[in-house]
């Protein structure tokens, strides 16, 4: 056969093309209704001579978050699996997205107005979502990384100063890894994120209060939010601060504060005039115990003359006994290990210095060091011996040797743990807004917990760690991208639940296996559509028919309920 027989062959045959869509026209329909494409355009400008924007190339890593988390260097891989355009590059510009392209384009984004770009963002968000900022949330978590970054000390990398990726609280109870403290602020309106930055990590939580609360009044455009934070808050200087500036916080009254102490040994001898809250079944099992809930306002203020309110939970009273119970019989445990330990031929204990730190470091570890007494006693063992050598006999005289061993005792501190049980399950919340009623209070505070449910998405759903990156300026140029995949995915909930909501729809059959959802997440939402496909048979390089994605009526219904247009998932012509 000719070669030009072969080439008129191949341009006859057919060929059937599968072009993965995946969950991105969804993902790109947000994207484009924030404007987050637009906002990276302006605030990181890109000159003539790159054939890939900064832009565009941060807008693929953003949409590679949000989909299928993969390494830098395997970006291009991702991208050409995908139809054309569904990750904001053409068939052309794909040939230029390497590893080194997102790289320097991460280096542009960490010398940019980072500050500047979230604002805009958020803002958008709050205009085009219609996002109440009149009660933000706040917490922070630490992300670690494995490795070494010698020269992650806080450098200045083109005359911005880059974070310090250290030693620090782990959050993530990895104390020997470095890491850095992952700051986030969210709405209670959809648990919707804010505002973000990252820390050094050996940063306190205490000291991110102020700056985090000053970026939040230029987001909200007023002083007067709803600040909700964990105990870390609860210090004179921060508090002062917000309250000086026309703020409004809630906050966990700490166990060293005295207005604690004096309210738990108060109750041991009076009885609180309780306020029902709540009084629901048990969230988890039909036949457990009832939650319910109760407030009480103390009738003193706190030092600074603001309102305490005692917060009572039955569920969580349990919770404490049973964790108490645990705790002491674990170091029991521990600490009969250690007595058997003393009582062995090689204890390797000699001394009562080091049985002391040992027993000092079991309590400490199981929180019992209120409830178990520990002894230190010393315990005389003798032994009978031939004075002289040979076979024993009825004028064999002995002599006796005495050697001193240690041992421990303990008990249980029955008075104490009563003491402690009068108060489980209660904790005191503190809020300068004297308005605010106890019940008011309390549900600003529960609120606080779906913070802890952002930070479990962005380290399991999209995976931040492991950080396969060395350069620290571009590790928090990718954490900002992190945070605006986390500001997408909170989108979709919110506006699919919202539109459950007015729609009336209790449930979707959202779960694998058609289960009944419901309250859907964006990871259920992105895995309904994750095996969309479009065909194109084609004829040599023409195309003879496109075949588009056939929608489930559960696909099309969720669409109709984002307000997403079938045509996404559709060929343009």
């Amino acid at each position: 056969m000719s070669d030009t027989q072969a080439h008129f062959q191949d341009e006859t045959r057919f060929n059937l093309q599968i072009e993965r869509l995946g969950p991105l026209p969804l993902i790109n329909h947000f994207i484009e209704r924030v404007g987050v494409q637009q906002a990276l355009a302006r605030h990181i400008p890109s000159d003539t001579r790159c054939t890939v924007t900064h832009a565009t190339a941060l807008g693929v890593l953003l949409r590679s978050i949000i989909v299928e988390r993969e390494p830098i260097y395997r970006q291009q891989e991702t991208v050409h699996g995908f139809a054309s355009g569904m990750f904001g590059v053409s068939a052309e510009e794909m040939g230029h997205l390497s590893d080194d392209r997102l790289g320097r384009a991460l280096d542009r984004l960490f010398d940019a107005d980072r500050a500047a770009l979230l604002t805009e963002v958020v803002l958008a968000v709050g205009e085009r979502f219609a996002v109440r900022f009149d009660e933000l949330h706040n917490d922070s978590t630490s992300i670690s990384f494995c490795g070494k970054y010698p020269v992650a000390s806080g450098r200045k990398i083109r005359g911005r100063r880059a974070l310090a990726i250290t030693f620090g609280h782990s959050k993530a109870h990895r104390p020997d890894l470095k890491q850095l403290l992952f700051i986030l602020t969210m709405t209670a309106d959809g648990n919707i994120p804010v505002a973000f930055r990252c820390a050094d990590g050996q940063t306190s939580d205490s000291r991110t209060h102020i700056d985090t609360w000053n970026a939040l009044r230029a987001v909200a455009g007023r002083a007067d939010f709803l600040y909700v934070a964990d105990s870390k808050l609860c210090s004179r200087e921060n508090m002062e601060a917000i309250d000086r500036a026309g703020g409004r916080f809630v906050t966990v009254m700490p166990r060293n504060r005295l207005e604690d102490q004096e309210f738990r040994l108060w109750i041991q001898t009076h009885s609180p005039a309780w306020e029902s809250v709540w009084d629901r079944p048990n969230p988890r099992y039909q036949d457990g115990p009832r939650d319910c809930w109760w407030v009480y306002r103390a009738p003193l203020p706190s030092t600074e003359a603001w309102s305490v309110v005692w917060v009572w939970s039955t569920l969580l009273t349990l919770r404490q006994a049973a964790r108490r119970r645990r705790n002491i019989a674990a170091a029991s445990e521990e600490l009969q290990s250690l007595r058997d330990r003393l009582a062995g031929a090689k204890t390797r204990l000699r001394g009562a210095a080091d049985i002391d730190y040992q027993v000092k470091t079991i309590l400490e570890k199981h929180y019992v060091t209120r409830y178990l007494t520990v002894r230190r006693t010393v315990r005389e063992e003798h032994l009978f011996k031939q004075t002289r050598r040979g076979r024993p006999g009825p004028e064999t005289a002995y002599r006796k040797i005495t050697k001193r061993r240690f041992d421990i005792e303990w008990s249980t501190d029955e008075e104490a743990i009563a003491y402690d049980h009068q108060s489980d399950g209660m904790y005191p919340l503190m809020t300068n807004d004297r308005s605010l009623s106890p019940a008011q209070v309390l549900e600003a505070h529960t609120g606080q917990p779906m913070i802890e449910k952002r930070f479990e998405q962005i380290k399991t759903v999209h995976e931040i760690a492991p950080v396969f990156l060395k350069d620290e300026g571009r590790i928090e140029a990718l954490c900002t991208l992190y945070f605006l995949a986390l500001l997408v995915q909170a989108l979709i909930e919110r506006e699919l639940r919202l539109a459950m909501k007015r729609e009336r729809i209790e449930e979707l059959p959202i779960y694998p296996e058609q289960r009944q959802c419901a309250r859907p997440t964006t990871e259920q939402v992105l895995r309904l559509f994750s095996l969309s496909e479009r065909h194109k048979l084609m004829q040599g390089t023409t195309t003879v028919q496109v075949f588009d994605a056939q929608l489930t009526p559960l696909q099309n219904q969720v669409l109709d309920l984002l307000g997403v247009s079938p045509s996404a998932f559709r060929q343009k012509n």
